[in-house]
């Protein structure tokens, strides 16, 4: 299994337009944030989590040649505004399977009714093949994959976990049966906003004191805003199996 970080920004990215904060000002590249999603190839696979904005600029810079399946965490717009950029893996490959929870499906059709719609389609128009997933254990071509739930101030977010790989975002409240999920993980991957408290999201010592609960045997920390600091010098204050995630960073497990 071969994950990339397409992106690990926030959602306005890094560099915020027209800030003159001394991050996003930074000539750095691993402080230039995209929206956050991540690609999984798993045997072949290519499994998108999240379509943000940012998709078309992300499947560029990483030679994306096919895509899969589309896994949605939840409906706010850094996670699905880019959707209607899976017209050329549409056109190569026709509908493009996609997973998520029925209210995120619900928002998703209202928003890109012309993509769901099966009367009168526009022909330029992409098609998907809608998945509805609840918290429990489905498949894809085989793959075992596993929601894990949890909540983004008061609203419902799925994580996932495959096979020792999971990815968490928008995380700020989670059940103990929720974190029994995650044991034994080789990779965890977790929000982890600012340093200061944050009311929908996990600051970074609340990212920190999570990873020491689940003890995975790496974690990266994603979903980051300029106000977490300079990429450089906060990586050299988090503990050795800590790491904060970068664009196009990619790992293997």
């Amino acid at each position: 299994m071969k994950v990339t970080f397409l992106g690990t920004g926030t959602s306005q990215g890094i560099p915020v337009i027209g800030s003159e904060h001394p991050v996003c000002l930074s000539e750095n590249p691993k402080d230039k944030r995209l929206r956050v999603s991540v690609l999984v190839e798993w045997d072949g696979c290519n499994i998108l989590i999240d379509c943000g904005p940012d998709f078309r600029a992300q499947m560029l810079a990483n030679n994306v040649k096919h895509l899969d399946a589309i896994l949605f965490t939840h409906e706010h717009n850094d996670h699905t505004a880019g959707l209607d950029d899976i017209r050329p893996f549409f056109f190569r490959q026709g509908d493009i399977p996609v997973f998520a929870h029925q209210r995120v499906l619900e928002s998703l059709r209202k928003r890109f009714d012309y993509i769901f719609t099966s009367e009168n389609k526009y022909p330029g128009a992409p098609g998907v093949i809608e998945n509805q997933i609840e918290n429990k254990e489905f498949s894809f071509r085989e793959h075992k994959i596993l929601p894990v739930d949890f909540k983004h101030n008061r609203l419902q977010v799925f994580g996932f976990r495959m096979k020792d790989f999971a990815y968490l975002t928008d995380l700020k409240s989670i059940e103990e049966e929720e974190v029994e999920k995650l044991e034994g993980l080789e990779v965890l991957v977790v929000n982890a906003l600012r340093i200061e408290p944050h009311h929908s999201h996990f600051n970074l010592e609340e990212a920190l004191e999570f990873i020491e609960e689940v003890k995975p045997k790496r974690a990266y920390l994603t979903h980051i805003s300029h106000l977490l600091g300079f990429h450089d010098e906060v990586e050299a204050r988090l503990p050795e199996n800590v790491f904060l995630a970068y664009d196009n960073l990619k790992i293997t497990l």
